[in-house]
């Protein structure tokens, strides 16, 4: 078997499949160049993460193919039923970055409760000459502690950004479509566990009035779940993360509430027009900015090769059978 991972994979991931008998050919093909790349070197697995498309056409232009994998949760880069309904096998890693993806959630949260993204770039410039005007600036700061922490979506991200927000002492509340109730456990040090049950709420307006800090972890959707009228319902001074998908808020209405003063603070990772962000938000002081980044830790990259070999050499093995 051999496997093109067009988009990389960790270490830990090539050796496990180099262990296993398989070829890993650890190359970086052009989009346009993809499909003879696959048929002139008689690829079996093609890995890939967000920047290479498995759309139609490449599927039935590489008859060859038998796995598509995407390192990481969300498949919109892959036309994941097509494939299916060609026999190829699709997988894909739906927890291995969930926790530096959370990780990173909170990380815009105090950056923004304390000004850190701004202070951050004002201090080269400013710090010798406004250090006391800066200092009042940022002084009316928030700790995250005993605020109330909403989280829409209660996948395995949004899981992990409830057990920071427990562990933070924040108070929690969930938003799905259908309300659901889960069990999660936060694993300490030393070797101790603490449950927690925790029951969503479909109750968007409920959701938004109590919140003080939101954080968006949805998959992709085809419109915008918050807009002018979640805004306007929401409390007055709220911090709002996005690390879901470009298009889930709508970035022009975000940046409209922020001016009014109705939303204290926001943070982006992913954007609607991914690379090339609106001016207007690159340049909006109010924003944490990330580039689409909550997933790429070593730590992360690393689970997701290993889960990935993994999957395929069980795969492999249940071929030979």
């Amino acid at each position: 078997m051999k496997v093109l991972a067009n988009d990389g994979i960790s270490k830990a991931g090539e050796n496990a499949l180099k262990e296993a008998g398989i070829e890993i050919l650890d190359n970086r093909v052009a989009q346009d160049h993809v499909i003879n790349f696959i048929n002139d070197n008689n690829v079996d697995v093609l890995l890939v993460r967000s920047v290479t498309k498995v759309r139609q056409e490449l599927i039935d232009a590489c008859p060859g193919l038998k796995i598509i994998g995407r390192g990481g949760i969300g498949m919109d880069n892959i036309d994941v039923e097509y494939a299916r309904s060609k026999g190829i096998k699709v997988i894909n890693t739906p927890t291995a970055s969930s926790k530096s993806v959370a990780e990173l959630v909170f990380g815009h949260f105090i950056s923004l409760a304390r000004f850190l993204h701004e202070s951050n770039r004002l201090m080269p410039l400013e710090g010798d000459t406004h250090f006391s005007a800066m200092k009042k600036s940022f002084s009316n700061a928030y700790e995250l502690s005993g605020k109330t922490l909403g989280v829409i979506g209660f996948g395995s991200i949004g899981q992990e950004v409830i057990k920071i927000g427990i562990a933070l002492g924040m108070k929690v509340t969930v938003l799905t479509r259908s309300p659901k109730t889960e069990v999660l456990t936060l694993n300490f040090f030393n070797g101790q566990s603490v449950d927690f049950e925790i029951t969503s709420t479909n109750d968007m307006d409920a959701f938004l009035k109590d919140a003080d800090f939101i954080s968006i972890n949805t998959p992709k959707t085809n419109e915008y779940i918050i807009d002018t009228p979640q805004f306007e319902k929401m409390k007055d001074g709220v911090y709002i993360v996005n690390t879901a998908r470009g298009g889930v808020i709508n970035e022009v209405t975000l940046i409209d509430f922020i001016e009014s003063g109705k939303i204290a603070g926001a943070a982006l990772d992913v954007f609607e027009n991914e690379p090339s962000p609106e001016l207007p938000l690159l340049m909006n002081p109010a924003l944490s900015l990330s580039p689409h980044v909550g997933g790429n830790t070593v730590d992360a990259q690393e689970k997701i090769g290993i889960e990935l070999a993994e999957q395929i050499i069980k795969l492999q093995k249940e071929t030979i059978r």
